[in-house]
């Protein structure tokens, strides 16, 4: 007897016993679904009690506008004795610098029932007069109380109408929220005034762009232009987003809406509040990815963490104890999983704290503490630091060093002036040239060209090719499967693990 499908149980749950008198089932354990919660007849009475805490917003500036080009002129016949006449009234009006009214209508929410109401910065960026509108029309003007491009937030101040506190909203852990979660949308779309939409949680964590700090919500809730700052709700009446943008062809709801998660919105509303601007953490180092051929040769048990390529000197990496082949895998209590990661966790960190990292070195964790520093002061640091005259070398005067590592695809030559002029080296530059990459070598995988200068070899520092053909060899010896370089391409430092050909 062939017996169907079973489509009801798994395979391990439905027992099927074939024997001489017929077919017979062994009863089933039945593995009771996963329980989703109902969605509601009605957000009604939701929207009723949130509806007073949402609010319009509209934003004027003056922009420049010039007079009417002479292409607008009317069309003359040639010699017509109007022809100079409209010329010089075009030529005088084309001189003439007009101020016009740009408006920008957006959405926004109170935080505080002292006036404190949060939007994107996009939305009153470059704005001279700032309209906050209730629930019943009253219009308050607002004063910009800070606002940070790159994570689009703005924080703004009204003062309450006859002193009484505004009704305000309670912040969700967005970390909490699943894909799949009922959500409700409030704003101004179109500048049409307080409109509802509902729809789930799409996806967590999207990116819109190259910005390393990008971490949104996606919904499929009708979002459209005028919801810009609005936020977005939970079931428990509980913000847990601020809409911030669509991805559409037409420029309309397309089903793809994003949302900057409330546990960033809370730690940037506070700075904002506070510095009137958003103080990211630093720690002075440049790093990468974690390889499986890099974890191989550091004998970390897999991919993970971020390893450390450079450390600024006098930077807090560098007080704490920090130094380059470092592999940082836990941050203020945190694995770190990935360098997409690794970023958020620095940047969100507050500046002046100090907080435990977990380093991976010579074979086993390291535990350090780090003071964090401040982003913003760091870039204006190294930018006026900058233009500093290099360490001045005396001519090389020894022969060229050329030495050819077949296992890597790799023709080394020692520093000389010639390779120095040939490839923009700088005075100071040390380690070994690379001269040539043989096509489809190990080298030439990990996208090693003529020019780079390899600095270390397993960790170890090389200043002749014939080090580097030595260490290589000893590797191949103890039958290693790959060998760590550190590479540096025009002041530009990185690791890169080769594997070990025969």
């Amino acid at each position: 007897m062939i017996f169907g499908e079973v489509s009801a149980f798994s395979r391990k749950a439905a027992v099927v016993a074939v024997t001489a008198l017929g077919l017979a089932l062994v009863q089933p354990v039945v593995v009771a679904p996963a329980q989703a919660r109902d969605a509601p007849e009605s957000f009604a009475d939701l929207v009723d009690k949130l509806m007073p805490t949402v609010v319009n917003i509209t934003s004027t500036q003056n922009l420049p506008q010039q007079g009417q080009r002479l292409r607008d002129m009317p069309q003359l016949p040639p010699g017509s004795p109007f022809e100079e006449l409209f010329k010089e009234f075009f030529d005088r009006k084309n001189g003439e610098q007009q101020q016009r009214r740009g408006t920008s209508l957006g959405s926004g929410f109170i935080i505080d029932g002292e006036g404190y109401v949060i939007t994107n910065n996009h939305v009153i960026q470059g704005a001279e007069d700032i309209t906050v509108i209730l629930r019943d029309d009253t219009q308050l003007k607002a004063k910009l109380i800070g606002s940070d491009s790159r994570v689009d937030l703005a924080v703004l101040k009204v003062e309450p109408p006859n002193k009484k506190p505004l009704p305000a909203i309670k912040f969700g852990d967005s970390d909490k929220t699943r894909v799949g979660d009922w959500v409700v949308a409030i704003g101004n779309p179109f500048g049409l005034g307080h409109s509802v939409t509902a729809g789930i949680i799409s996806a967590r964590g999207r990116s819109l762009s190259n910005e390393s700090l990008d971490d949104y919500l996606q919904t499929d809730a009708a979002i459209n232009k005028g919801n810009s700052g609005g936020p977005l709700f939970n079931v428990d009446g509980e913000v847990i987003g601020v809409n911030t943008a669509i991805y559409s062809p037409s420029g309309t709801n397309a089903g793809l809406a994003f949302s900057i998660p409330s546990n960033i919105v809370k730690q940037a509303a506070d700075q904002l509040r506070e510095f009137g601007r958003i103080r990211r953490g630093w720690i002075g180092v440049s790093y990468q990815s974690v390889t499986d051929d890099i974890a191989d040769s550091f004998g970390l048990d897999r991919a993970r963490g971020v390893l450390v390529a450079n450390v600024v000197a006098d930077g807090p990496a560098a007080k704490a104890g920090l130094k380059r082949n470092d592999i940082i895998i836990s941050f203020a209590g945190q694995d770190v999983p990935d360098l997409r990661r690794f970023p958020k966790f620095v940047a969100n960190a507050r500046v002046g704290s100090t907080l435990d990292i977990v380093v991976w070195r010579g074979a086993k964790e390291v535990p350090l503490k780090i003071k964090i520093g401040e982003q913003e002061e760091a870039e204006k640091t190294n930018a006026s630091a900058q233009g500093g005259t290099p360490n001045k070398k005396a001519p090389d005067a020894d022969q060229a060093v050329t030495s050819t590592v077949e296992q890597l695809g790799l023709t080394l030559q020692k520093i000389s002036d010639q390779l120095r002029e040939k490839y923009g080296l700088s005075d100071g530059a040390k380690g070994v040239v690379v001269t040539k990459v043989t096509p489809d070598s190990p080298a030439a995988e990990k996208q090693l060209q003529a020019g780079d200068l390899i600095l270390e070899v397993d960790q170890k520092p090389v200043t002749t090719p014939q080090e580097v053909t030595e260490i290589v060899a000893k590797l191949q010896a103890q039958k290693k499967r790959s060998v760590l370089l550190f590479v540096e391409r025009q002041g530009d430092p990185r690791f890169a693990a080769l594997r070990l050909t025969k």
